[in-house]
C-alpha cells in the first residue's frame, strides 16, 4: 500500500512473523544468530500466551523468547508501535520480562513493514501503558532489536516474500 508519494507500507498483519524467521535462520538479524532450532507459537507463561519464535539449540545462549511486532505507523521519518492501545501487547511485554527472570533470553522484534520509517519509538501518545511497561522490560533485560523490510512496487521477489534487509534504531527516551 502507498502511504504518501514514494512510501510504502505492507498492513498485512500475517506477514511479520514469517520476516522475521527468516531474517534469524538466513542470519541477517545478527542478534539473534547462532540457534539451532526454532519453532512457532508456543505456548507458554503465566498469563497464558503463545511466543510468535522460541530459538533452542545455541552452544553459548539460552533458548531466545522472541515477541514479533509490526511497525507501520509512520509520523515523518519516526516509527511508532502500537498503533492503538494493547492490552495484549502490555501482556506479552510482562511474559517476557519473567522469561528474562527464570533465566533465558527475550527479544521483542520490531518488523518495520513502511519505507519512510528511520526510527522506532514506543507510541507513549497513544498507549502510555506500554511505553512505560517497554521500558521497564528493557531495565529488566529484554532485548529489543529492529529491522526494516526491503518493500517496493515490484520486488521481483516471485515468492512474494518481503526480506528484511537492515537494522533501524529502537529509541526508547521519553
Amino acid at each position: 500500500m502507498e502511504t504518501s508519494p514514494g512510501r510504502l507500507a505492507c498492513i498485512n498483519t500475517a506477514r511479520p512473523n514469517a520476516q522475521a524467521r527468516a531474517a534469524v535462520e538466513s542470519g541477517v538479524a545478527v542478534e539473534l544468530a547462532g540457534y539451532a532450532g526454532c519453532r512457532a507459537e508456543v505456548k507458554y507463561g503465566d498469563e497464558k500466551s503463545r511466543i510468535d519464535l522460541l530459538l533452542t539449540g545455541h552452544d553459548h545462549q539460552p533458548d531466545a523468547w522472541v515477541e514479533v511486532k509490526n511497525v507501520t505507523l509512520a509520523e515523518t521519518d519516526q516509527g511508532f508501535f502500537p498503533d492503538a492501545v494493547t492490552t495484549r501487547g502490555q501482556k506479552h511485554l510482562r511474559e517476557l520480562m519473567a522469561q528474562v527472570a527464570r533465566g533465558d533470553r527475550a527479544v521483542l522484534f520490531f518488523v518495520v513493514n513502511h519505507t519512510g520509517i528511520q526510527t522506532v519509538r514506543p507510541a507513549d501518545h497513544i498507549d502510555p501503558t506500554y511505553g512505560r511497561l517497554l521500558r521497564e522490560a528493557c531495565d529488566a533485560g529484554v532485548e529489543v532489536i529492529a529491522y526494516r523490510a526491503g518493500l517496493a512496487t515490484d520486488s521481483g521477489d516471485p515468492s512474494g516474500k518481503m526480506t528484511l534487509t537492515e537494522s533501524v534504531p529502537v529509541i526508547l527516551e521519553v
